[in-house]
């Protein structure tokens, strides 16, 4: 293929309306997946900086499209909505986007809430025991497939469920140990069991049938490992004490 025409299949691939197109997930949890929103109305997190730069890279504008939870991305990937992502892998995602390379991994866990007296997985999987996870996440399909007596409900956002938690009005919320560790910190009594159910890994994605979109997306990313841009984004967000994972 000429220069010229892998350029053109690029930007159809890529970026066909003119602006790189991001696609990201918008709550107070925090981590190398999610992002928030700014004082000034604006958007700050791990996949905000990486899309800035890339598109910087490939001199076009960046729009962010904000979704509740990577589930909702999922959903609208066949929408024409979003170009290029930054979310968790797992089976159910691939049959709809490529994944590029992973850029972190985290443990999944439960966290339960004040007063409680499960202390582990056994005492958690119990008839009655409510638990709760952000809707059709690979959080979610992990921790329904993890109890077998416990009943795993869905909600739309972090926010839904913090509150829910800091009532007392369920058990256990499933997530990543890292974000359920701070959010430990912002409710009293709160603790995060020591088990581990399942690792979630994060990596960059495009919509299926778009190879030379994940060609590019794929060396962005291996490229930003390598320069210290992905150590910046990661320092800048909070998570300067959270390793970077190579693929």
């Amino acid at each position: 293929m000429s220069g010229s025409a892998s350029a053109d299949a690029l930007k159809d691939q890529l970026f066909p309306t003119g602006k790189l197109r991001v696609a990201i997930g918008i709550s107070a949890a925090g981590g190398a997946y999610w992002s928030t929103k700014t004082e000034t109305g604006g958007y700050a997190g791990v996949p905000v900086d990486l899309g800035k730069a890339m598109a910087d890279q490939l001199g076009v504008p960046v729009e962010y499209v904000a979704y509740q939870n990577s589930g909702l991305i999922t959903d609208s990937v066949g929408t024409g909505a979003w170009d290029i992502t930054w979310l968790p892998k797992d089976a159910e995602r691939e049959a709809k986007m490529s994944f590029g390379p992973i850029y972190e991994v985290t443990e999944a866990t439960y966290i339960v809430k004040a007063g409680s007296t499960i202390t582990n997985f056994a005492t958690l999987d119990q008839p009655g025991v409510k638990v709760v996870a952000v809707n059709n996440t690979t959080t979610m399909r992990g921790a329904v497939a993890h109890l077998k007596q416990a009943k795993v409900t869905g909600y739309q956002t972090y926010d839904e469920i913090f509150n829910l938690l800091k009532n007392g009005e369920i058990d256990a919320f499933a997530l990543s140990r890292d974000q359920l560790t701070a959010l430990s910190k912002k409710i009293p009594g709160t603790r995060v069991l020591d088990e581990t159910f399942k690792q979630t890994v994060t990596a960059i994605a495009v919509p299926l049938g778009r190879p030379q979109a994940l060609e590019y997306a794929t060396k962005f990313m291996n490229e930003a490992k390598t320069s210290g841009l992905l150590r910046k984004a990661f320092d800048n967000n909070g998570l300067k004490d959270t390793p970077l994972r190579a693929q």
